[in-house]
């Protein structure tokens, strides 16, 4: 393992953490409203979020990537607009991929830590007075977010593996730097780093979300 690495996985590893911080705070401020339209009445909100879970969730996020990047790029439309000023680039592309899909999953997660706020605090919140959109905003969204922490903090660490897809895209996040040193040493130690790398990264998250957990429900304590 030589010296010479660690510029080109201090890089990686920069480009990894803004692939996965990006997407992962749109990812949820757009589950929200993705899980909202879910659990609507309005048939015209529910089924098109739901035909959206089911794309993305229902087929690989390394297509979905390949779709966005090479696919298109075939349309002219998309060539002659404003958008492929960025769609041209594979960053933009990658980050577009990770935050739709990721928008599905946590959509879901969502969507389950609101039907698992109890009812007798809906009902309270009711009682006193407050209409839809406060008893959202005050009630139901942050105690929902307290019950989906546990499985947030699980969607995050997979977001995290899938960065390393952009790699595909020529993007040289960390599994992008370990396998360009590796084809061009025949050495498998960048790849034994970049492991090393991600494990560390997964250790870090599942410490944050711990310390969210506790922080948050301190008061829910025995």
């Amino acid at each position: 393992m030589s010296a010479d690495w660690l510029p080109a996985f201090g890089a990686g590893l920069w480009m990894t953490l803004r692939l996965l911080v990006v997407s992962t705070l749109c990812g949820l401020a757009l589950a929200v409203p993705l899980a909202l339209a879910r659990l609507s009445g309005n048939p015209f909100l529910r089924l098109p979020a739901a035909a959206y879970t089911a794309f993305f969730r229902g087929t690989p996020l390394l297509v979905q990537i390949f779709l966005i990047y090479y696919g298109l790029a075939q349309f002219a439309f998309v060539r002659d607009s404003f958008l492929w000023v960025f769609l041209r680039e594979s960053y933009p592309c990658a980050l577009i991929a990770l935050s739709l899909n990721m928008t599905a999953y946590v959509g879901e997660v969502v969507r389950g830590g609101i039907l698992g706020v109890p009812r007798g605090e809906r009902e309270a919140a009711l009682a006193v007075g407050m209409g839809p959109v406060l008893l959202y905003r005050r009630i139901i969204l942050p105690r929902a977010f307290r019950i989906m922490l546990p499985a947030l903090a699980n969607e995050v660490v997979i977001q995290l593996k899938s960065t390393s897809l952009a790699s595909t895209i020529t993007l040289l996040d960390v599994t992008g730097v370990a396998r360009r040193i590796a084809a061009a040493t025949y050495q498998t130690d960048p790849l034994f780093l970049a492991g090393g790398i991600y494990v560390v990264m997964t250790f870090l998250i599942a410490r944050i979300f711990r310390f969210l957990e506790a922080r948050l429900n301190r008061y829910q304590a025995a």
